[in-house]
């Protein structure tokens, strides 16, 4: 059975248009110029591959940091301001090239510096068993330091 009512006729006709519209385009550039509008260079990808990153352990938890980058982290034993050097490296990545730490890399450091210390939000936890008449709430607010991370060094 053909349909042939305007409703389904009317979305071939788009297509087509669509098509001699993208075919007009493709003549207009030529191919070079037309390849290399659409396939520029990502600047995500582009900043992956000039960044040196690094997996570091910190007061117990690892974080994925790079230059330049501020982390939250449980509290320190440092004075606002001071410098702090982590040497529990399990990861650097510097252009492409990747050292991994078995476990951890040798002569691998970073360098960060003491922002300010302060309290996370609070997190509330509440336990009730139905029909029981139990209900407990507890909450806390966890410490905190801010650091900026300064250098990472091979």
């Amino acid at each position: 059975m053909k349909f042939t009512t305007s409703k389904y006729l009317f979305g071939n006709y788009l297509k087509r248009k669509i098509l001699k519209k993208i075919t007009l385009i493709c003549e207009i550039f030529n191919f070079l110029d037309f390849f290399s509008y659409f396939c520029r260079p990502n600047q995500y990808l582009l900043k992956l591959l000039l960044t040196m990153y690094a997996i570091v352990e910190i007061a117990g938890q690892q974080f994925k940091i790079e230059k330049d980058q501020k982390v939250y982290v449980h509290r320190l034993k440092a004075e606002e301001g001071s410098q702090i050097d982590f040497d529990r490296v399990m990861l650097v990545e510097d252009n492409g090239t990747i050292k991994v730490g078995s476990p951890l890399v040798d002569g691998a450091k970073v360098t960060a510096t003491v922002l300010h210390h302060l309290k996370g939000d609070k997190v509330l936890v509440f336990k009730k068993k139905r029909r029981k008449g139990y209900q407990k709430l507890n909450g806390h607010r966890q410490y905190l330091t801010s650091i900026k991370i300064d250098d990472i060094t091979i």
